[in-house]
């Protein structure tokens, strides 16, 4: 079976990759070389993206909190509406080893994403005031839930995964749960980082992946997961995997693999996307290389009902 079957990358020049597949079309959100605007694609298959025009369907303004820094949009459908979550900043000034980058969130009323009107619904609001990002919903128990990574004041770790609930899909309600912070030493090359989770279902459980470490070779996937009868919002209802699940593999040539979005296939096979590096980097801050590309690759269960990421393919065509 090939695991591979798109072209690999699947969309060059593009970190940070979310697919939606809604209505039978597949819309893809990315982070964009220059970190100005929020761009959409649509396409009839996974493969179609690679070709499919890109819309550019918000820009940044010149000045205020959204205006510096475009990170991680991602592409959500709830209720017959459109959702961009996404993360910016007003400044270049770091805190420590952080940006000062918040959540935000538009809302499209229109049939269309890639043709409707936005609007603005603000800051995604959280208990902390701090450095926060690569933000994500999915629908769990009749409940619409949130998960994204934060700085934490009394953690040594850029950031850390967090869930709560949402009120609405710009509104979090009720206490937010610390899921998992740089434990291992995988998690803290370069920095300690876990950021950009992605959350899918199988069975009875709640999977979220994540990434750790720098955003260079050393970019990787780790994994939390949850009963889904469990009390989603008790940090003990969840378990970690001691080691990562998805990483550089020397031998293809594919180097950092990390930021994903799950999606499937029209006849319902599981699908990985995530961007990865043809080659390790040279000098400078590894998130501004325009090395990064999306992928995507097939991944399977196994018989404890646990998902198998297998290792990325190398490129072809």
């Amino acid at each position: 079976m090939n695991d591979s079957p798109w072209p690999n990358p699947l969309v060059r020049y593009r970190s940070d990759p979310s697919v939606l597949l809604h209505g039978g079309q597949y819309y893809f959100a990315s982070s964009v070389m220059e970190y100005d605007r929020l761009e959409l694609r649509r396409a009839s298959s996974l493969e179609g993206l690679n070709t499919a025009k890109p819309v550019v369907v918000w820009r940044k303004p010149d000045s205020g909190p959204m205006s510096l820094l475009i990170w991680a949009p991602e592409l959500h459908n709830i209720k017959d509406k459109w959702y961009l979550y996404f993360s910016a900043t007003s400044t270049h000034e770091m805190k420590g080893n952080t940006r000062q980058h918040r959540m935000f969130v538009l809302e499209c009323s229109d049939p269309d994403p890639l043709t409707g009107k936005w609007t603005d619904k603000g800051q995604i609001k959280t208990a902390l005031d701090t450095f926060s990002l690569d933000a994500t919903v999915f629908v769990l128990k009749g409940k619409l839930w949130y998960t994204w990574s934060q700085k934490t004041p009394n953690i040594e770790s850029n950031s850390n995964i967090y869930l709560s609930e949402m009120a609405n899909p710009w509104t979090l309600t009720g206490k937010a749960v610390l899921l998992s912070k740089p434990d291992y030493e995988w998690e803290k090359q370069g920095y300690p980082v876990n950021e950009a989770p992605a959350a899918v279902t199988h069975g009875n459980r709640i999977f979220i992946s994540y990434s750790a470490s720098a955003t260079d070779k050393h970019y990787c996937l780790g994994l939390l997961w949850a009963d889904i009868t469990d009390d989603l919002l008790n940090a003990e209802s969840w378990h970690k995997s001691p080691d990562p699940v998805f990483m550089t593999h020397l031998e293809n040539q594919q180097y950092g693999p990390g930021h994903n979005s799950f999606t499937k296939t029209p006849d319902g096979q599981d699908v990985l996307v995530y961007h990865a590096r043809m080659s390790t980097e040279g000098e400078g801050d590894p998130a501004y290389c325009p090395c990064r590309h999306t992928r995507a690759k097939i991944f399977h269960w196994d018989d404890n009902g646990m998902p198998q990421f297998g290792v990325p393919p190398p490129d072809h065509p």
